[in-house]
């Protein structure tokens, strides 16, 4: 029979130098960890070592796809991720209640709910497209001027 070492312990033996740590010039470390929705490199936000855990990740056709980490199946790593699809003809609200639904179901950390449904907002503005700008109109003197010239 395979044991499993807690998360604490796991956490301790990797914490200064894991594939997922960004360390910066000022001290601040970040993850790249795809389950830690904070990238803030700490053992509360991330998922490798915690036992449930949500990430949230831009769809491959647009939208938004939602990781959660299966508790029941810390000793298959390679099958303890589920993946929830919102494509992005969902309207935007209904992505989000869908993230939350999903979290509350499960009985996942409540803590997460609220930086779910913020990455996936972030995701979800990134892809919208940019507005064109207007062409600016002259004003004052040199609208006269564009006035005075075009008639």
């Amino acid at each position: 029979m395979a044991t499993t070492i807690p998360g604490d312990l796991a956490w301790e033996i990797t914490k200064g130098h894991s594939a997922t740590l960004v360390k910066r010039a000022n001290g601040v470390q970040f993850s790249r960890d795809p389950l830690n929705l904070r990238n803030r490199y700490s053992r509360k936000n991330e998922g490798q070592i915690a036992n449930k855990a949500i990430g949230v990740v831009p769809g491959k056709d647009g939208g938004v796809t939602l990781l959660i980490k299966k508790a029941d199946k810390h000793r298959q790593p390679a099958s303890s991720t589920q993946t929830v699809t919102f494509g992005s003809q969902r309207s935007t609200r209904k992505t989000f209640a869908g993230v939350v639904n999903s979290t509350t179901k499960r009985n996942y950390r409540p803590d997460l709910r609220k930086d779910a449904v913020a990455r996936a907002s972030a995701i979800r503005k990134s892809q919208r497209p940019a507005k064109a700008d207007k062409p600016t109109k002259a004003r004052g003197v040199k609208a006269k001027k564009a006035a005075a010239e075009s008639a």
